[in-house]
């Protein structure tokens, strides 16, 4: 992707939600378009440099729902997490954040998806309106489409509430510090 020298993409949950997955599921133009259209599962995550918009050592992309999530070495199997997101300004709820995490075989990996998708009720009302309208125009069906940020977890990237990175060493003695409020017989 060719992007101006400076360009950062860092948008939040609501903002990949509302401005990106809302306008591409209502067949609206985005700008700036610069979130690639990606099957992601016939891709392994280490594939996707060059494929997928990438921030750091964060990819995005498009892709279509599916209940297969699988590729030629190994498959995104659900963590169990559902996040619902909501807008900042009225607190509606506007998408999910599902988490998925990656195995080969029967071991898990440190790769891990965030999939976004619009909320159900999206797609149930735009179902509605289909049936009971006779007109022509076309309603998005909101349920085939989802953002992906994948990424490979480590224990040095994980951050610290004020942003400051910190090292599984430097973890490691903040859980000592722990160790104070406990009691020992």
């Amino acid at each position: 992707m060719n992007l101006p020298p400076g360009f950062r993409f860092f948008p939040t949950d609501e903002e990949l939600v509302v401005h990106f997955l809302n306008r591409k599921a209502s067949l609206l133009p985005c700008h700036p378009d610069v979130i690639p259209d990606l099957d992601l599962y016939p891709h392994d995550p280490w594939d996707l440099p060059g494929k997928a918009l990438q921030e750091g050592r964060q990819w995005y992309f498009y892709s279509r729902k599916t209940q297969e999530r699988l590729t030629s070495n190994g498959y995104w199997g659900s963590m169990g997490i559902d996040e619902p997101i909501f807008t900042s300004s009225t607190h509606k709820k506007v998408g999910i954040k599902k988490y998925l995490t990656f195995y080969l075989g029967d071991s898990q990996t440190n790769w891990v998806m965030q999939e976004y998708s619009l909320p159900d009720s999206s797609s149930r009302s735009s179902k509605r309106s289909n049936r009971g309208s006779t007109s022509s125009t076309h309603k998005p069906d909101y349920s085939k489409w989802v953002i992906c940020r994948v990424y490979e977890q480590n224990c040095s990237e994980e951050e610290d509430d004020d942003g400051a990175e910190l090292s599984c060493l430097d973890e490691v003695f903040l859980s000592l510090d722990d160790l104070d409020e406990v009691s020992l017989p």
